[in-house]
């Protein structure tokens, strides 16, 4: 039962990151990372062809190693949560809490991305 439990979080978060590659505001790579570390424990074979995938494997890889991310990764996330925060300002039915709240929540994401070592 656990390995289609980790089967399952594997292929949903293969998933979300393909989304990603078509929609500019969903992260690929974070989801990627998830897809390979579940499947690393739960399906050894498909963690090995994304990691070995031209495409997919080099992000994990250097992530794995380093805990690298690319500098135009940064910036477009900086800019994406920097963005979402000033739009999330316009719309007076959010509660003031959540516009501060979740603003505060990008910055320290942004600062603790910014601190990660680059490729």
């Amino acid at each position: 039962m656990m390995t289609l439990l980790w089967r399952a979080i594997t292929v949903v978060a293969l998933g979300l990151g393909l989304v990603g590659l078509a929609l500019p505001v969903v992260p690929t790579v974070p989801f990627l990372i998830v897809s390979a570390w579940a499947a690393s424990k739960g399906w050894p074979a498909f963690e090995i062809w994304l990691l070995n995938h031209r495409l997919f494997g080099p992000p994990i890889v250097r992530w794995r190693e380093r805990g690298a991310v690319p500098r135009s990764a940064k910036w477009y996330s900086t800019l994406m949560m920097g963005g979402s925060a000033i739009g999330m300002q316009f719309f007076a039915a959010i509660p003031l809490w959540l516009r501060i709240g979740v603003p505060a929540v990008m910055l320290a994401v942004a600062i603790w991305l910014w601190l990660r070592p680059e490729e």
